[in-house]
């Protein structure tokens, strides 16, 4: 294999593919990073058996071959090396990196142990990308992140004609976003619980082009398996990933919640305010929210060592007509911050349905408007110190 590739786009090429290299290999062959080049590109590869990555990129190909060499390593030499072309060489037994004066030798690791990529399968669809980034940002801080409860590390996608579903729930919040997508069978039906941290990746990734082509293997050909595929800063990039098994819990029924108060604030100042009342909060204790007539004030405290209060304006309207007795709320700061730092409006709309009940929170455009529907985030309250 010789080929020549632009540094800044090797640099990045490399960096991304060799992101979903496992740290702790099982394997030491799938350590490797795959480079395939043919004709004018080169396209690199990782797998580790769950999840696949590939990125093709223009290059100047002179002799084409595959190696496969070590992905880190690789990453970090190319991320030292000067923004000077790139020379790529092989020959049975390594591979040659000359880049102006810097050269570098990698011993190869044996191309014929490396395990078949899975293929993309058939498209079942297409979304457009910022719809896409926007709405994986908004339900993967309700993902769980304990890998001994896999189900709740995922996110349930489920699509029904020309909606698409993402769901996600740690069992103490829970996030459900709606959009539209362009269906290849206008009359699908189908879910998959997808692992939020690949979603995360595509979102960040494969936003450069306008859309993002979602390919969902179904029965009689090869189910568990979904792919994305959109284009980045560089190149055209695929992910597959094996899907979660297990039975996401039922949890629609939990965003129908009763607004009997409501609180309506500014998301900056909310946002703001929650982040520098929090900073005095101790681990595992709750954000205090004192619910006026016409504001809101936020509360923590470290034991004796350190109290923080801060007052916010709003509008508070109680639906119940004066019969609900809930003046005070208790968040989880984080969780709270988290849907604030995700809503893509200038207002924010909570309603609650009584004392120690869940807190349902959407989006508003204006103040006096109606909330959005097609975000939903159900924060659970905490009990508050007596």
């Amino acid at each position: 294999m010789k080929v020549q590739l632009d540094k800044d786009v090797a640099a990045e090429a490399v960096q991304w593919a060799a992101r979903s290299l496992p740290l702790r290999p099982s394997l030491p062959i799938l350590a490797g990073l795959l480079i395939q080049a043919d004709q004018d590109s080169v396209t690199l590869s990782s797998f580790d058996y769950e999840t696949s990555a590939r990125i093709t990129v223009p290059a100047a190909v002179e002799e084409s071959g595959s190696v496969l060499v070590s992905g880190r390593l690789l990453a970090e030499i190319i991320r030292s090396l000067p923004v000077k072309p790139i020379r790529f060489s092989s020959d049975d037994q390594a591979l040659e990196l000359v880049c102006g004066s810097a050269r570098f030798t990698l011993q190869l690791l044996p191309v014929a142990d490396y395990p078949d990529l899975p293929r993309m399968p058939q498209a079942s669809g297409s979304i457009k990308s910022d719809d896409l980034a926007k709405a994986v940002n908004q339900v993967v801080v309700a993902a769980g992140r304990d890998e001994l409860l896999p189900v709740f590390t995922g996110v349930r996608m489920e699509f029904d004609d020309e909606q698409v579903s993402l769901l996600a729930t740690d069992r103490y919040r829970m996030a459900l976003k709606e959009l539209t997508w362009r269906p290849s069978n206008p009359s699908v039906s189908a879910a998959a619980l997808v692992p939020a941290r690949v979603l995360s990746e595509i979102s960040k990734s494969l936003v450069a082009g306008d859309e993002v082509t979602l390919s969902l293997s179904l029965a009689g050909s090869g189910e568990g398996l979904i792919g994305f595929e959109g284009e980045g800063v560089n190149g055209r990039r695929q992910i597959t990933t094996r899907l979660l098994d297990g039975e996401f819990p039922k949890v629609r029924h939990l965003m129908n919640i009763a607004n009997e108060l409501s609180v309506r604030a500014n998301v900056t100042e909310l946002l703001a305010a929650v982040k520098r009342v929090a900073l005095v909060a101790e681990r595992n204790t709750s954000l205090s929210m004192l619910i006026g007539d016409d504001a809101v004030t936020l509360e923590a405290s470290s034991g004796d060592q350190a109290r923080a209060s801060e007052t916010v304006g709003a509008q508070v309207e109680n639906h119940a007509g004066g019969d609900l007795a809930l003046d005070q709320a208790g968040f989880n700061p984080h969780y709270l911050s988290d849907v604030l730092s995700v809503l893509d409006s200038p207002y924010v709309h909570l309603a609650f349905s009584g004392p120690g009940k869940p807190c349902l929170v959407t989006a508003l455009d204006e103040i006096d408007g109606d909330p959005q529907l097609s975000y939903r985030h159900v924060i659970m309250l905490m009990r508050l110190p007596h």
